[in-house]
């Protein structure tokens, strides 16, 4: 049996495209992972509700045995999978073959990427791709490739991704430990006063009639979050502020910035709309994404045990907008 893929044909699906089961063996990099999470990574295409029915229903069995969505592979397991019908691979454009983001840093078990604003880190909601199947494209002879963790879509700067099973189980811990340091830039309408602030405000999600997702400060439902923010700049109708994240709940900076009445220049989701207008006509320099930037991320190696600080350079076109707001504000003081 090979390692990964060997398949047995067992019927054909109601257009005719040939079904298969598929019987996997689990290779070392992935023992310890969940079901669930190898089942996503394996079955590119599969809606996700379709891939947790089909582990409720038995269909998926590892040693022959039926399996919850949380119990943990190990090496050498056998997974049976049932048919399923996969999504048609889009189609390779040229040039696919290569990853063009910059590479902050790589060594045999860590990738730092400079995402740009605008991509998506993974493939899904109605995305053919994001930065990890890019980077899957352009390395096939790769092994192991896993998100560390996450970055909204619009935002840019530090991403990791892990090159081993032992890498990334390090990462997490480090991320759930807390032990890391991440910190991004924003530029927030209005002048904050604060030098250093903490805020520690409970956040839930939840859904909008229209049927999208939404983050609130909630402090019945709320899980605890805590953001520190300093104060780098400050002009007449914005601030420049870091954020330092003690928690990392999703839209966490965003929501709390909202929150206190300092919305993030051209966050479309909890943002100024009306101010976010203003911004994409602003002359010399318009704003055409949201002004946040995850600028570093500071951690223990989790294999050679080295201090690590990863920094990405404020993206070029927040540099632009943020540099033609100083001299907008010093020409102001000269008049």
């Amino acid at each position: 049996m090979k390692d990964l893929g060997q398949q047995v044909d067992e019927g054909a699906t109601h257009d005719g495209t040939a079904a298969r089961v598929r019987r996997l063996r689990v290779t070392a990099q992935y023992a310890g992972q969940r079901v669930d999470n190898y089942l996503l990574r394996e079955l590119k295409g599969v809606p996700k509700t379709h891939v947790y029915r089909i582990i409720r229903s038995g269909e998926v069995r590892v040693n022959g045995a039926r399996v919850r969505a949380e119990t943990k592979l190990a090496a050498d397991d056998e997974l049976r999978l049932p048919p399923v019908r996969m999504a048609e691979p889009a189609p390779r454009m040229a040039g696919d073959g290569a990853f063009s983001h910059p590479i902050l840093f790589e060594d045999a078990h860590l990738i730092a990427i400079d995402k740009p604003a605008g991509l998506a880190v993974h493939g899904g909601s109605g995305l053919s791709f994001g930065v990890i199947e890019q980077l899957r494209m352009a390395r096939p002879q790769a092994a192991f490739l896993e998100l560390v963790h996450r970055l909204d879509r619009d935002t840019s700067g530090v991403l990791l991704v892990a090159k081993t099973r032992v890498a990334l189980v390090g990462m997490h811990d480090t991320l759930r430990d807390k032990a890391g340091d991440k910190r991004y830039v924003a530029a927030v309408r209005g002048e904050w006063v604060n030098e250093r602030q903490h805020v520690k405000a409970p956040l839930a999600k939840y859904t909008r009639h229209d049927g999208e997702r939404r983050v609130e400060v909630n402090a019945e439902d709320g899980q605890f979050a805590h953001t520190v923010f300093n104060l780098l700049a400050r002009r007449p109708d914005m601030s420049l502020l870091e954020a330092e994240l003690k928690t990392g709940r999703t839209h966490q900076i965003r929501v709390h910035l909202a929150h206190l009445g300092f919305p993030i220049a051209g966050d479309a989701k909890y943002g100024d709309a009306a101010w976010n207008r203003a911004l994409r006509s602003r002359e010399p320099v318009p704003l055409r994404r949201m002004f946040l930037h995850a600028r570093s991320f500071a951690f223990e190696h989790p294999v050679t045990g080295t201090s690590m600080r990863i920094e990405a350079p404020l993206a070029p076109e927040l540099d632009a907008f943020w540099r033609s707001a100083d001299e907008a504000a010093a020409g102001g003081e000269r008049a």
